[in-house]
């Protein structure tokens, strides 16, 4: 299990364009081929800050979608937004407990 997270930091004038924007887009992202979950978070304190937590089969998926015209318009209407350079890690998953 290869896991993606990304966090980013928006203009606070900016925070419900992108929450729309995900809103619009977070079906066609979690169908993308490879992505096995898909879930955004809220920083609690610095409500401006989110995060994306992803699962993807293998990290040649994630790249195909970041090579893909989808992430391309996402990423094209949300860099804008940003107030602060995003963040990205990739790690491989090797517990879970439920």
């Amino acid at each position: 299990m290869f896991v993606r997270i990304v966090k980013m930091s928006f203009d606070p004038s900016r925070i419900e364009a992108f929450l729309n924007n995900f809103e619009s887009q977070k079906s066609n992202i979690r169908a993308f081929d490879g992505c096995e979950f898909l879930e955004l978070y809220r920083d609690k304190h610095n409500t401006n800050i989110f995060f994306t937590y992803s699962y993807w089969r293998a990290e040649a998926d994630l790249e195909k979608y970041r090579h893909s015209t989808l992430f391309k318009g996402i990423w094209a209407k949300t860099k804008p937004m940003f107030n602060a350079k995003p963040e990205a890690w990739s790690v491989d998953k090797l517990d879970s407990l439920k």
